[in-house]
């Protein structure tokens, strides 16, 4: 995947103009008493010019694409941290500066969430009346059922919530045990630690368009990884699963299944893959993980579905807090069965209490948040959003194909794969994960039809400009999304 990393007072210098002015268009005006200094201004467009030239280089050495180099992207340029001057209480210079700089900065967010359709989240969301629980320190430090002796917590909460998706994916009170994790990828960690110590000797699958996080996994436990091929839609081939876990037959299988894949979001075959494992003798040896990270929460709420439940024989779910629920931290909800629990569970005199979690502090706000929106909610508002989701991307796979651009929409998804815009430039504005040839966009409840026509009508545009010379053509990508779904030469 090709990304791109931001550059400080270069974020902000691309929203001024020519004339080192804040610019206007889709902005918000800062308040009165928040004009920028004039050295932060002026810092704000040197950084900007600075990256302008930066990128331009790296892009003509890399035919377009931007090339990443651990250490050499990130330091291209920050916010300075510099230490306050003699008199700064008296003449209240520092404040106003940082007061500005941090202006520029909510300024640049307004103009890149307006630009915001290639990643999982959902930007649609008013959290006000939290805002008088920021002045406290709430740490939900280990286990979520048990008090430990620092009492500025959110268990009450965080319970709250876990009984709330203990019922989404029908398990009982006395028999689920999970809390609220910092991130998705903390989940995936998890749930492949939990089915480690179940099988101590398990081999782990993975289709190969799993996550990212649950290779890592492998790499962090030192366990045996195999990648299972997928079908042309990214949902696993179960063929190629059951070859390959008849040729590690004695040993125990830990299988993560994805409830909508990275990139093209295709959801697993539960059903299948239960099957598979029986009819191949591991009738009581396997452990499956189900990464749900987005659509994990959607696909209960979507018509003849295949359900995720703990009726069936997984051992945990993982779904991402700050995606579809529209969470502005990231977090995420783990849920695993109490009875594989113990295996992890430790005494922490220090806490006065037991931790089975992989990270020690938890952000105790994530819960508040989360509690917050599922009350204000509930299952038919989120039944709402899912449909209205799934009604948005059709909308947008039709109005690609009718422009030419090929493009394909999995049955029980929002994520809407097309062919890869020429332009990085593009790519950056709009924010877009791209692999290889193609590209995608998430629909999410915040991205609405004029939102999706305001993208369109640009890429249509641009497009028409990229390959007017009748000798650049648009890429294939027959392999990718298969013959049915490109409209190259060759396949329209």
């Amino acid at each position: 995947m090709v990304g791109s990393v931001g550059s400080g007072l270069a974020d902000l210098g691309a929203s001024m103009n020519r004339n080192g002015k804040a610019a206007t268009a889709a902005a918000e005006p800062l308040p009165m008493e928040m004009d920028p200094p004039a050295d932060v201004m002026a810092a704000a467009a040197a950084a900007a010019a600075a990256a302008e030239g930066k990128a331009a280089g790296e892009e003509a050495a890399s035919n377009g694409r931007r090339e990443i180099v651990m250490g050499r992207n990130v330091h291209t340029s920050c916010f300075a941290v510099k230490e306050p001057d003699a008199d700064d209480e008296e003449t209240g210079e520092r404040e106003a500066t940082m007061a500005s700089v941090l202006a520029l900065y909510r300024r640049s967010l307004v103009e890149r969430t307006k630009h915001h359709l290639g990643y999982p989240y959902n930007l649609d969301f008013d959290y006000g009346a939290l805002g008088q629980l920021q002045h406290f320190s709430i740490n939900n430090l280990g286990d979520p059922f048990i008090e430990s002796n620092y009492g500025v917590h959110s268990r009450q909460f965080e319970v709250g919530v876990l009984d709330w998706f203990a019922r989404l994916w029908d398990l009982e009170k006395d028999e689920y045990w999970g809390y609220i994790t910092n991130c998705g990828t903390e989940g995936n960690l998890h749930g492949i630690l939990v089915g480690r110590e179940v099988f101590p000797d398990g081999i782990l699958y993975a289709s190969r368009e799993s996550h990212y996080s649950v290779f890592k996994a492998a790499r962090m436990y030192r366990m045996d990884c195999v990648k299972v091929d997928t079908l042309m839609s990214g949902e696993i081939d179960c063929a190629d699963f059951q070859r390959k876990i008849l040729q590690n037959r004695d040993k125990p299988a830990i299988i993560n299944v994805n409830i909508g894949t990275t990139v093209k979001g295709a959801v697993d075959d539960l059903d299948l893959v239960i099957k598979t494992l029986e009819e191949s003798g591991f009738e009581d040896r396997f452990y499956i993980h189900c990464d749900g990270a987005l659509f994990g929460l959607m696909i209960p709420f979507v018509k003849k579905a295949p359900k995720v439940t703990f009726k069936k024989p997984i051992g945990s779910v993982s779904v991402s807090g700050h995606k579809f629920v529209g969470c502005p931290m990231p977090c995420g909800v783990q849920i695993t069965r109490l009875k594989h629990i113990n295996a992890l569970s430790s005494n922490v005199e220090y806490l006065a209490s037991r931790d089975a979690t992989i990270m020690g502090s938890r952000n105790g706000h994530a819960p508040i948040f989360l509690w917050y929106t599922l009350n204000r909610k509930g299952y038919r508002g989120f039944q709402k959003e899912v449909q209205k989701c799934l009604r948005n991307a059709h909308y947008l796979k039709d109005r690609l194909k009718e422009a030419g651009i090929g493009a394909m929409l999995n049955e029980l998804s929002s994520t809407v794969v097309f062919e890869r815009p020429k332009d990085e430039e593009f790519v950056r504005r709009w924010q877009l994960a791209c692999e290889g040839n193609i590209a995608h966009v998430v629909v999410m409840p915040s991205v609405n039809i004029d939102k999706l026509d305001y993208f369109l009508d640009e890429l249509v545009e641009k497009r028409a400009t990229w390959y007017e010379d009748g000798i650049s053509k648009p890429p294939c990508i027959a392999r990718d999304l298969g013959e049915e779904n490109c409209l190259c030469g060759l396949h329209k």
